[in-house]
């Protein structure tokens, strides 16, 4: 009986190893799809983002921040007509400029450095003189990436201007960071001259890459309100839930004022 007892006990000892061997050979091909599903995932999340961001800069470079490939007449007239109409830098004064620009009911303090961008900044004084800006939308928000708020186009879809065209670029920043609170001109792609009335409203520091013209000119800053502006307007997103568009909340510039 001794024998027998012992080949059973032998025997159910065999049958309990291989069902061990089974159970460990499971869970490593458990771990093993989990960890390739895991690193499947994570490419797929990062060419994800990637793309939403190449297509926002695509985007933003295509002119000047519109939704249309090319800018119109207005947005890009001939090169002795812009030059004719172009406000010369010297209405800068060489002096920071201080306002208020009121955009749905929210004042943002800002402040306009004429010394650092003295033909930009004294294009902007010269519309905000003519009250050019009053009752403008902003038709563009992103953020995805980007965090911007695009204004001052007359059409209302990124592809209107005042007119007139101008370059050069001004006072971009070396790293191509532009910080939160930012205020900087929109242009077409590789275009220095193509700036006219678009602007856009950094309401989080956000890398902006340089193309073959460089970068974005820097007219100033938001002093105030940003909060304000980013609570009850970019935080509210994009039509559509996309990332880049029109803002969900439809958004005007009430007023701008300058001293």
């Amino acid at each position: 009986m001794a024998p027998k007892q012992n080949d059973r006990e032998a025997r159910q000892a065999r049958e309990r190893l291989r069902a061990y061997q089974a159970r460990q050979t499971v869970h490593e091909h458990k771990v093993k799809r989990r960890k390739r599903d895991n690193w499947v995932a994570g490419i797929a999340a990062v060419v994800i983002v990637a793309l939403a961001v190449g297509t926002q800069l695509l985007y933003f470079s295509a002119g000047p921040g519109a939704a249309k490939a090319s800018a119109s007449s207005s947005a890009s007239p001939s090169a002795s007509a812009s030059a004719a109409a172009v406000p010369p830098k010297t209405l800068a004064e060489d002096r920071t400029w201080t306002g208020t620009m009121t955009i749905n009911g929210i004042p943002l303090g800002v402040s306009l450095d004429g010394k650092a961008a003295p033909q930009a900044v004294s294009s902007t004084v010269s519309l905000v003189q003519k009250k050019f800006y009053d009752g403008l939308t902003c038709h563009r928000l992103t953020n995805g990436g980007f965090y911007v708020l695009q204004c001052g186009d007359p059409k209302g879809d990124g592809s209107g201007g005042p007119g007139y065209s101008y370059g050069p670029i001004e006072n971009a920043p070396s790293d191509n960071i532009y910080k939160a609170g930012t205020i900087a001109m929109a242009r077409q792609s590789n275009n220095a001259s193509s700036q006219g009335s678009q602007f856009f409203i950094v309401y989080e520091d956000t890398p902006i890459p340089a193309d073959q013209a460089g970068g974005y000119t820097v007219i100033g800053e938001v002093t105030s309100g940003l909060d304000q502006l980013k609570t009850q307007v970019a935080d509210k997103g994009v039509q559509g839930g996309g990332t880049d568009g029109k803002p969900a909340v439809a958004t005007t510039i009430d007023s701008f004022s300058l001293q």
